[in-house]
């Protein structure tokens, strides 16, 4: 009897060589230049809008009145969330793939990271926009954001000798993130480690409390780290106080805005680069980090339109209202001038790193990182993303937001309920008062604020996570100043 199944071999040689091709392939482009990347990037969008037209029902419809050859990127209409879920089954391009089917394998989460009728991986966005998004990539697609991070990685400094030290000390990678559902972060990590049995990569969830965290990764010393930004600098700061001890060759960033100051800290406290890459559920990379603090489309396999309220095109140097995504590299769920609702910042000038690519800067998802008393009088500080995790899975609401109010209370605002307001509010409450003891915060107070979300008077964009009171090391270090003797 055979120990191992033959066609998951054969596919697995599939997937590496078409990885190793794509990974020449760009590479190859982009030493053409920009002229070799926007012609590269027009081709692909062509045969992508051909064969959305031909393929999705949602898209023939939407192209219906234009014509067949010849239609500039700014004729073609733009999709939004609701709308492409709304025709979920029209959308998709592949038959065999239903809504129905999705919503079962999606409903058992022992499926995370394996494939959907053994071809496709599937993922779920959070829904902070206010609508939940189902995702379906297909093995080019995902080869495709296989050979951009390697690329990436090799731009960050990843050399022959960092993947050999990498190997010889155990190829121990670790994914510290919302591990408790379909979200792209983890079922693309799952995915990975199911398809690279050689290498150790494991999930830590953000929902454990961080002690107990810095234990866990102390144990397991990764040689490879990813989180969001936000955990990264609690693990930088836990590093800098000797109670994390870990010594990784490479971190990778993303999932949140990641500022000059906290990625310093972050290299700093480890003594390793940080390869900050900006991506959604819509797609995997969109673009990479640099040294002068710009990101770099990866225009070669994406466009984004920085556009205005209007979708009128917005200037280099000023912030657009949204963005539109077109994703080049998935065909069995085409997104094609997607609002994605990032503000966006072309660069007017090509960026001092030297790179052909499209330089922007972006304000996506973040939130704060709350800082709680518990009773002994300590400080324990969470992460937006760690809440606003447990909101979503308890109550299934897509817009709320949760203040800090005071150094050991938290304020609730609903949005709509689908359920009904008072079965979310005690859904959510009763699961924000669990993790709050789970992490030595029995006596913090959550109280359901009945004015609703309050988007920023600014940019528009509704921040999940708000603090409303000072921090209360601020305030304990303030305290004990002011207790001094006059001297």
């Amino acid at each position: 009897m055979l120990a191992f199944d033959p066609w998951e071999l054969l596919r697995a040689s599939a997937n590496y060589w078409t990885w190793v091709a794509r990974v020449n392939e760009i590479s190859w482009t982009r030493g053409g230049g920009r002229a070799s990347i926007e012609a590269v990037r027009l081709q692909r969008l062509r045969d992508l809008v051909s064969f959305a037209r031909e393929r999705s029902a949602f898209y023939r419809d939407a192209y219906r009145d234009l014509p067949e050859r010849g239609t500039d990127l700014t004729q073609l209409p733009v999709v939004t969330k609701p709308a492409l879920m709304a025709r979920f089954d029209d959308w998709l391009t592949d038959s065999a793939v239903t809504q129905a089917g999705i919503a079962a394998f999606l409903g058992d989460r022992t499926h995370i990271g394996e494939r959907y009728l053994n071809r496709y991986i599937v993922w779920k966005s959070s829904g902070s926009t206010g609508v939940p998004g189902v995702y379906v990539q297909d093995p080019d697609a995902l080869a495709t954001f296989d050979a951009l991070m390697a690329v990436h990685l090799e731009s960050g400094g990843v050399t022959a000798q960092h993947l050999w030290n990498f190997m010889i000390r155990g190829g121990r990678a670790a994914l510290v993130v919302a591990t408790g559902d379909h979200f792209a972060s983890i079922a693309s990590w799952q995915r990975i480690s199911h398809d690279n049995p050689a290498i150790s990569a494991r999930g830590f969830s953000i929902l454990e409390p961080l002690p107990n965290l810095v234990a866990a990764l102390n144990a397991y010393q990764p040689v490879f780290l990813g989180s969001y930004p936000t955990m990264l600098s609690l693990l930088a700061e836990e590093q800098d106080a000797g109670r994390l001890r870990i010594a990784p060759l490479h971190i990778w960033s993303g999932g949140e805005c990641l500022v000059p100051s906290t990625l310093e800290a972050i290299e700093h406290a480890f003594a390793c680069r940080v390869v900050n890459e900006y991506g959604a559920s819509e797609c995997m990379s969109i673009a990479f980090g640099c040294d002068e603090g710009w990101l770099h489309v990866n225009a070669d396999w994406v466009v984004l339109e920085p556009v205005d309220s209007e979708y009128r095109p917005t200037p280099p140097g000023e912030p657009s209202h949204t963005a539109l995504l077109t994703n080049l590299a998935n065909r069995v769920q085409p997104i094609i001038r997607y609002d994605l609702g990032d503000s966006v910042l072309a660069s007017p000038e090509p960026c001092r790193c030297g790179s052909p690519l499209p330089a922007i800067q972006v304000e996506g998802r973040h939130g704060d990182v709350v800082a709680l008393r518990a009773r002994d009088g300590s400080i324990v500080r969470l992460l937006p993303l760690a809440l606003t995790t447990i909101v979503e899975e308890a109550a299934h609401v897509h817009r709320f937001q949760i203040v800090q109010s005071a150094p050991d209370q938290l304020l609730l605002r609903l949005g709509y309920c689908p359920q009904g307001r008072a079965a979310a509010w005690h859904a959510a409450a009763t699961a924000l008062r669990a993790y709050l003891k789970q992490q030595s915060l029995p006596d913090v107070a959550v109280a359901l604020d009945k004015r609703a979300p309050r988007s920023d008077p600014r940019s528009g964009k509704l921040r999940e996570v708000v603090v409303a009171c000072q921090d209360p090391r601020a305030r304990a270090k303030t305290a004990k100043s002011s207790a001094l003797p006059a001297a």
